[in-house]
């Protein structure tokens, strides 16, 4: 059991029983297809006061949400498209997510592109406030191959994304490795401007499997270090490529996706 799994059942064990419906209410908006022949949708998370949700690197407290879309018709691919999340603690971890509402843009390429989709999804995602609750929701609709609307509320979400590395100013993004006895010890160095307050790093591997620590973040002028431990399941090798790792740079003003160091 990972960290995360094993503070949520602990924090969850003394909590009352309640339903779904009283502590999130999961909707998909059904949004446009767009010029490009991919169909712009979103799945809408309303929670009831106080009661926050994760994104998709929920930090150690945090449970990262996954969605099942096998029970799908004429759908190809999906990809989220993630608004800003919020840096939180949480019993005195930190967690990132959403305090009360998301909307969470999911761009789907269909099969065949003049056919409607018919999008299913079971959602598997944590929901925490005194306590922590897993939640499953199963969200459906059919998206037609012509018509929708720009819904505003999708608009919104979208732009309310992280700048990507080029619109910030990010210039070299250097990732030193150093053994440890369990895996390895990640060093990266970002320049990038000051986004405001007090800074947080998140970094991502390209393997879910592997075991990331929250980061410890400095500043310096211009140059932001963010530094983590990752760590393999226990008995597998550690398959690392500094290609594919993934830094947000989260602050007051904004935040910075940056893909792959050197």
């Amino acid at each position: 059991m990972t960290l995360a799994a094993a503070l949520c059942a602990a924090l969850a064990a003394p909590a009352p029983a309640q339903s779904v419906d009283d502590i999130a209410q999961v909707r998909m908006l059904p949004g446009w297809r767009t010029d490009a022949g991919r169909h712009m949708a979103a799945i809408e998370i309303t929670l009831a006061p106080g009661w926050k949700t994760y994104w998709r690197a929920p930090g150690e407290a945090g449970i990262p949400p996954s969605f099942d879309w096998s029970g799908s018709q004429n759908l190809r691919t999906v990809a989220y498209h993630w608004p800003v999340p919020e840096v939180f603690d949480l019993n005195g971890m930190t967690s990132i997510g959403y305090d009360g509402h998301l909307v969470l843009p999911i761009e789907m390429t269909p099969a065949s592109a003049d056919a409607p989709i018919r999008a299913a999804a079971r959602i598997d995602m944590g929901v925490c406030r005194d306590v922590c609750v897993p939640l499953t929701v199963e969200v459906a609709g059919d998206l037609p191959p012509t018509g929708g609307h720009r819904d505003a509320r999708i608009v919104a979400a979208l732009s309310d994304r992280p700048f990507a590395a080029a619109e910030a100013g990010v210039g070299a993004v250097d990732c030193e490795v150093a053994p440890l006895e369990d895996g390895l010890r990640l060093t990266a160095r970002v320049d990038v401007p000051a986004l405001g307050g007090q800074e947080f790093a998140v970094i991502e591997a390209a393997d879910p499997a592997l075991w990331v620590s929250e980061s410890d973040t400095r500043r310096v002028g211009d140059t932001l270090t963010a530094q983590v431990d990752i760590v393999p399941p226990r008995g597998t090798p550690l398959a690392f490529d500094r290609s594919a790792v993934r830094i947000t740079v989260l602050g007051t003003t904004g935040a910075v996706d940056i893909q792959g160091c050197d």
